[in-house]
């Protein structure tokens, strides 16, 4: 047995809100209480830890996040605002110079473009990125990664021209985005341990004990899944706890038990099993079209990928076989399409059967007061991103560009969902946004929609607990730090702690008041953000800045 005692710090529990030590053993809680009780358990511990005031929270879930798209954004050029990309001209030079570092034959892979931020206002062209890159093959994705821009040599190799979603400027999205993807990601078995491997080591680093992999064919393979899945599988591993899901459409239980037994220990079939795509793309469905609209294009209420029929099959094949199931839904018409499906499958399955899966949905930022109401009735998980509020949200952000001010402002209505009750989940969709926790908590309670913000506590929760519950492991006891529960923790330095009163706002905490209510940073707008100094999963730590 061996047994880590923190002491002389603040514990984030709600079975003892003035907690100040735990102890740990064999990768449990097994005590928490006060530092004057503290002594005898010290004599007998393995290790003893002075937290020196620092707080120990229960670690952060990503509940939707792709490891293997991550760590190529981590080692590609990143052409984002904070990588001091604000121009075209200024990610044109990026690839220019990123060029000239180039191994033979790679071909040069960017992330992170917003042509929205630019004061071009225009994404490169084809043309533009044959001449910045000599003529080497490129492939550059868009932030929201449903589009990308490429070069003559890499349409060339990975065969784009024609496909749907292929623009002459070298833009590609749907099927031509999907083929240039799988060019993009066409990487050695060692290579591609390496990429996933440095982008759970910067989830660790923020604080992170386990990630929803969000895996799909346009991804990653069946393969690369279930070795992320095993290779994970314990806490010895010294990695984040991978919890899998793969999104491919079933018409039949068969296909279901058929990928359940190729991926080993998967959890559901969805995820990015997209019914429409991206408003930063244009390729959101929705019921009216984009405020603005691409000179040419086909598709100005954006595309919708899966009927109800579809829809309602996979439902049912999924629930049938005892998984989740769940889809990627971003506009008003794609959520349309996901209610009759939803409601077709209920028809078949039993209001029971649907309700018992706890199938999700991904993202879902344009909900009606019908479509929640049909969520809530049916059991149906949110896993939701509000640093997209953060980033795009507002009345000069990318989402009134597309859709317009009045519409835009209804956007990921973070506080109707709570006040529904509907069990929500945060992640970062990374890399669309990136491992950043306590920023997701902060873009909750600071939602440029004021009546759409959330309480402190509710947004930790769905980051922390919720994402538990989102895969149906709330059994467990993860996700809350109580005797008998998972050791999955993180460590943070906060310059403030504080409680929250009933009206929301974060107040300052001294030691005799405390009221007793777990602690939480202080995250107001301009506050620093907490510093991560170790994280802990089962007992075993996967991030160390503590020394």
């Amino acid at each position: 047995m061996t047994s880590t005692l923190y002491r002389h710090g603040v514990v984030h529990s709600p079975a003892d809100p003035f907690a100040e030590a735990l102890l740990v053993e064999d990768g449990v809680v097994a005590w928490i209480g006060a530092d004057d009780t503290a002594d005898g358990i010290a004599r007998r511990a393995d290790e003893v830890v002075d937290l020196d005031g620092a707080l120990v929270a229960p670690g952060f879930v990503d509940a939707h996040a792709h490891l293997l798209e991550t760590g190529f954004a981590l080692d590609g050029v990143a052409l984002d605002r904070a990588a001091g990309v604000r121009s075209l001209a200024d990610a044109l030079a990026a690839v220019h110079d990123a060029v000239q570092r180039l191994r033979g034959g790679e071909p040069l892979l960017g992330h992170g473009w917003d042509e929205q931020a630019w004061p071009e206002g225009r994404a490169p062209r084809l043309d533009e990125l044959d001449q910045a890159a000599g003529g080497a093959p490129v492939y550059l994705a868009r932030v929201d990664a449903h589009s990308a821009v490429v070069s003559s040599s890499f349409a060339d190799a990975a065969g784009l021209r024609g496909l749907p979603g292929w623009s002459d400027d070298g833009r590609v999205e749907r099927e031509a985005h999907h083929a240039a993807r799988a060019l993009a990601r066409d990487v050695s078995p060692e290579r591609r341990d390496e990429l996933t491997l440095r982008a759970m080591r910067a989830a660790a680093a923020a604080g992170i004990v386990s990630i929803h992999e969000q895996s799909a064919p346009f991804i990653d393979t069946r393969e690369g899944l279930a070795r992320l899945i095993a290779m994970t599988a314990e806490p010895s591993s010294g990695l984040p706890h991978v919890v899998g899901y793969r999104g491919e459409l079933c018409v039949t239980s068969d296909d279901a038990h058929e990928l359940a037994a190729a991926i080993p220990g998967l959890t559901g079939i969805g995820g990015d099993l997209s019914v429409d795509g991206s408003l930063g793309s244009r390729t959101a469905a929705l019921r009216a079209p984009y405020a603005e609209v691409l000179p040419g294009s086909e598709h100005a209420n954006g595309v919708l990928h899966l009927s109800a029929e579809q829809i309602c099959n996979h439902l049912g094949s999924v629930t049938r076989a005892g998984l989740q199931g769940g889809f990627h839904v971003i506009g008003d018409r794609a959520m349309d399409e996901l209610m009759i499906g939803l409601r077709a499958a209920v028809d078949v399955e039993g209001v029971d059967a649907i309700r018992g899966a706890g199938h999700r949905v991904e993202h879902a930022e344009m909900i009606d007061a019908h479509a929640l109401a049909t969520l809530v009735l049916l059991g149906v998980r949110l896993s939701v991103q509000p640093a997209f509020d953060a980033a795009w949200g507002g009345p000069d952000g990318m989402y009134a560009a597309r859709l317009g001010a009045g519409r835009a402002a209804g956007l990921n209505p973070l506080a109707d969902l709570a006040a529904a009750g509907v069990p929500l989940a945060f992640g970062s969709d990374a890399p669309v946004t990136p491992f950043d926790p306590w920023g997701a908590v902060r873009a909750a309670i600071t939602h440029h929609a004021v009546d759409q913000r959330i309480s402190a506590r509710a947004a930790f929760r769905a980051h922390t607990r919720g994402g538990w519950r989102a895969a149906g492991l709330e059994h467990t006891g993860a996700g809350e730090i109580r005797v008998g529960s998972p050791a999955h923790l993180a460590i943070w330095r906060a310059e403030h702690l504080a409680v929250q009163g009933a009206d929301g706002r974060m107040s300052a905490w001294s030691t005799d008041v405390r009221a007793g209510t777990p602690l939480l940073p202080v995250l107001e707008p301009g506050s620093p953000s907490p510093t991560c100094l170790r994280t802990v999963r089962g007992g075993v730590v996967l991030h160390d800045a503590l020394g």
